[in-house]
């Protein structure tokens, strides 16, 4: 459980099992915790010292200060406890701002559908409420899990990139795209959880 208390009342957007709502300072042991985990973090440049996960931290306030949103804080609201980040990050991508959504969830949270089950949230969120058309996932081709993930939000690759100098599948979907495979994913999600 984090140390911020009771923030129930803050989460932004929640799901049949998950609250988001945005990080703050007590968050920190949580954040620090799964970003120095070599294998949450195998697909990331290296793991985070506690001093980088506050630093972290700090650039998801600025994002909740600049645009609005951020990667927000997975609390699983049957236990109150923590599971990951997942959000919508503006991202620059080949000279485009671009609405991407992220998810890390910690390894002991893994294979639980948490992290597309949040993300489909993030999605509906992005086009429902800030109206966006167009979403995005940056995803390292060798992350397989993360690239499912991205499937089930109803994504396609587009293409692959550099990205933070790191080759990155851009994958991406349009609003009008995914009510076109809404059952599919329906389905999908059910069968193969992440």
């Amino acid at each position: 459980m984090t140390n911020s208390g009771d923030r129930a009342s803050e989460f932004l957007l929640e799901t049949k099992r998950l609250g988001l709502r945005e990080m703050g300072p007590g968050d920190l042991d949580f954040i620090s915790r799964m970003l120095a985990d070599p294998e949450v973090m195998r697909f990331y440049p290296k793991p985070y010292s506690r001093e980088e996960s506050q630093l972290w931290i700090d650039k998801q306030l600025a994002r909740y200060r600049a645009d609005g949103h951020g990667l927000w804080l997975a609390i699983e609201t049957a236990s109150g406890d923590p599971v990951g980040q997942v959000g919508l990050a503006r991202q620059l991508v080949d000279g485009t701002f671009e609405s991407e959504i992220g998810y890390l969830i910690h390894r002991p949270y893994w294979r639980q559908g948490f992290a597309t089950e949040a993300a489909l949230g993030i999605r509906d969120y992005a086009w429902n409420v800030l109206r966006r058309d167009r979403v995005i996932s940056l995803v390292r081709p060798v992350n397989i899990p993360s690239c499912g993930v991205a499937r089930k939000l109803g994504m396609q690759v587009e293409r692959e990139t550099l990205f933070h100098g790191l080759p990155h599948l851009v994958f991406a979907v349009t609003s009008d795209g995914a009510q076109r495979t809404e059952g599919r994913l329906d389905s999908v999600a059910a069968a193969h959880r992440s």
